[in-house]
């Protein structure tokens, strides 16, 4: 058999991949033709970043005019990209496209450019409680400037409240997006209050229905995370309730693990490599046993 030429081949395959196969019907959105931009999200977060830490993500402003000319000027941009792509997102989900699309689109941008206040006061607490909980740093700036966990935050702060509003798919990309930049994976649905502080980061999963208070500290590799789910008629899963509630003060250490709708008391501590699955009262503290020491002969390893 004669092999096939490079442009057969060519040919062949773009013939192939052009075609619909009934998997990618049943999984891309028709008639529509809009996706969000991931390129936007991303100038979108930057662009939050800036108008609230102004002084670290741009040049500095001395000047209280020069400062509001930057930062409406950044608002002003933000406010433009989100309502285009909030757009986009509501042609993507064809449950939400309609006439009015654009309209929604454009209260729902508004509706966020009124939240950015309050994300600005959430994040500065999270600043604080970070700087609170490390030895290691020297000044605020610092903190703003270089730990994961502000990235992570302000991602999540924004797409919280984003979902909020009822906007599909980009709070999932934007979480998305510090996920594999900071290895730190926080699901926009989780409800996370002030005062929040992750050390290092690497590794941390928050679940979607997470419900964590304030003033709670996490270290790297927590997981707070699904113990089961549900199915429904057809086989799929039932979205409710199933991620841990931690309350106010509570410390959890390194690569603990803590699993299902299980309430973790105010006060309490978790320690590092702790597997959890059921519910502790107020101001417990869950500890491993006394690592057992045993003696070394010879070859490799252990």
């Amino acid at each position: 058999m004669k092999p096939s030429s490079p442009e057969e081949i060519l040919s062949r395959n773009i013939t192939l991949l052009s075609e619909f196969s009934p998997e990618e019907e049943r999984m891309v959105p028709t008639g529509t033709g809009a996706f969000p931009s991931i390129d936007s999200l991303r100038e979108m977060i930057s662009l939050v970043k800036s108008i609230v830490f102004p002084d670290f993500f741009n040049r500095r402003r001395n000047s209280c005019v020069t400062r509001i000319h930057y930062i409406g000027a950044g608002i002003d941009k933000l406010y433009s990209l989100l309502r285009r792509e909030i757009e986009n997102s509501l042609r993507f989900d064809n449950s939400l496209w309609g006439r009015d699309t654009e309209a929604k689109a454009t209260q729902m941008a508004g509706c966020f450019i009124d939240s950015l206040p309050q994300i600005k006061r959430l994040l500065l607490t999270d600043v604080e409680a970070m700087f609170n909980n490390d030895p290691a740093v020297e000044n605020f700036g610092e903190i703003i400037l270089c730990y994961p966990v502000v990235q992570a935050m302000v991602h999540y702060r924004t797409a919280h409240s984003l979902l909020k509003l009822g906007i599909p798919v980009i709070p999932r990309i934007i979480t998305e997006l510090a996920h594999s930049d900071t290895g730190i994976d926080i699901h926009p649905g989780a409800q996370i209050g002030e005062h929040f502080s992750i050390d290092h980061g690497t590794g941390v999963v928050i679940g979607e229905t997470c419900v964590i208070g304030n003033h709670v500290t996490l270290y790297q590799g927590v997981t707070l995370g699904a113990k089961n789910f549900s199915l429904d008629s057809n086989g799929r899963p039932v979205n409710i309730p199933r991620h841990p509630i931690i309350e106010d003060n509570v410390t959890i250490y390194s690569n603990a693990t803590v699993l299902g709708r299980i309430t973790i008391g105010r006060g309490s501590i978790v320690g590092g490599n702790i597997w959890l699955t059921y519910s502790v009262p107020p101001g417990s503290r869950i500890l491993q046993r006394k690592a057992v020491a045993t003696s070394f002969t010879d070859g490799l390893g252990i």
